[in-house]
C-alpha cells in the first residue's frame, strides 16, 4: 500500500522590510486555509520567510540586525501558524532567523508536526556571499556577517509518515547536503530559499538562474531516491529580484509541480513516499555500491588542488 502525502509548497511574494511579521503570517495563514481545503497535510514555507531578505543591507547597528531575528519559537507573531497546524492536522517547515538565548545567530528552518509540535530543527550550513562592506555590488550578500554556520548537521527525522530532512537555499547547490540525509534514509527534504537572480560576483551566470535552481534540487532527488520541496520567496522585493520556480520533484528526478507566478502561490502535490523504493534497492542501493573508502577527500580536502606537475 502507498504511502500518500499532499504536499503544498506554499511561495510567497514580496516582503517588504516595512511590513510586520504579523501581516506576513496573516499570508501564510491565509495560505493554509487554502491548503487545507486541497486535502493537505504538509505544508513548506521558504528561508527567512517571516521578514524580508535582510542580508542584503550592511548595517552595523546590531540592534537593527537582531529585529530581524526570533529569540523564541513559537514567539506571540508566529503562535498562530502553530495553532492553526494543529486544528488543521497539517504539518509545516519554516525558514526564519534565529537569536538564540546564548547571542548566537543562525540561519534556520523548523519542522513542525500535525499536533503543532516542532520536532526538527536545522540551521543552514552553507552560507553563500560575503562578511564585509562591498559597496560596489548593486545589493549586498551578507549571510556571512550575519549568520554562523549551522551546528546540527543534516538530520532525518521520522514524522508526518515518512522519513523528513532539511536543508536552506544554498545548501540544495552541494550534492554533500543530500547525501548526507539520503545515508538516514531521507524520503523528502524540505527546502525553503530566497534567491536572487542577479550574481554580482558573476553576472555572466544569471541567464542560468533558474535552470541551476532546479537542475541542483532535479540531482539531489534523483541520486539520493528522495523527493525535494523547494519553496521560494520572490518577486520584485525591495528592489532586488529575487527567482521563483517552487518545485515539487519526485525522487525519479522529474517535476511534478511548479509555480506560475511569482507571488503568493500554492504548488501542490500528491506524493507516494513509497515511490524512491525501487531506486534505493537498485540504482542507488548504498550498502551494495557505494565505496567511501575511496572518498575520503571529500571529507579531508576543502579547497580543490590541480595534481602534481
Amino acid at each position: 500500500m502507498s504511502r500518500i502525502l499532499t504536499v503544498a509548497a506554499a511561495q510567497l511574494g514580496p516582503v517588504a522590510r516595512s511590513h510586520p511579521r504579523s501581516q506576513v503570517v496573516g499570508r501564510m495563514l491565509s495560505m493554509m486555509e487554502q491548503a487545507r481545503g486541497n486535502g493537505v497535510g504538509l505544508i513548506v514555507f521558504p528561508e527567512l520567510a517571516l521578514t524580508t531578505f535582510f542580508p542584503r543591507w550592511y548595517m552595523e547597528d546590531q540592534a537593527a540586525i537582531d529585529a530581524f531575528f526570533e529569540r523564541e519559537m513559537p514567539s506571540n507573531e508566529t503562535r498562530p501558524l502553530f495553532e492553526a497546524a494543529a486544528r488543521f492536522g497539517m504539518g509545516f517547515y519554516l525558514g526564519y532567523a534565529e537569536l538564540t538565548p546564548e547571542g548566537r545567530h543562525f540561519n534556520t528552518s523548523i519542522l513542525v508536526d500535525r499536533s503543532g509540535r516542532i520536532v526538527g530543527k536545522y540551521r543552514k550550513i552553507h552560507l553563500p556571499g560575503h562578511a564585509e562592506h562591498e559597496p560596489w555590488r548593486a545589493f549586498q550578500h551578507l549571510e556571512k556577517r550575519y549568520f554562523e554556520v549551522g551546528n546540527l548537521g543534516w538530520g532525518v527525522w521520522r514524522t508526518l509518515g515518512g522519513n523528513f530532512g532539511m536543508a536552506i537555499c544554498n545548501d540544495r547547490r552541494w550534492p554533500e547536503t543530500y547525501r548526507v540525509m539520503g545515508l538516514q534514509d531521507v524520503e523528502m527534504v524540505l527546502l525553503g530559499y530566497n534567491t536572487p537572480w542577479h550574481n554580482p560576483p558573476a553576472p555572466d551566470h544569471d541567464r542560468l538562474s533558474e535552470f541551476h535552481n532546479q537542475l541542483s534540487m532535479q540531482g539531489g532527488a534523483y541520486a539520493n531516491a528522495t523527493w525535494v520541496v523547494g519553496t521560494a520567496k520572490c518577486g520584485e522585493e525591495e528592489g532586488c529580484k529575487l527567482l521563483g520556480n517552487s518545485s515539487i520533484i519526485a525522487p525519479t528526478g522529474e517535476v511534478v509541480a511548479r509555480a506560475l507566478t511569482e507571488d503568493d502561490e500554492l504548488v501542490i502535490a500528491r506524493c507516494d513516499l513509497d515511490l524512491g523504493l525501487s531506486y534505493k534497492k537498485s540504482t542507488f542501493n548504498f550498502a551494495r555500491h557505494r565505496q567511501p573508502d575511496q572518498y575520503q577527500m571529500i571529507v579531508e580536502r576543502t579547497g580543490a588542488e590541480p595534481p602534481a606537475a
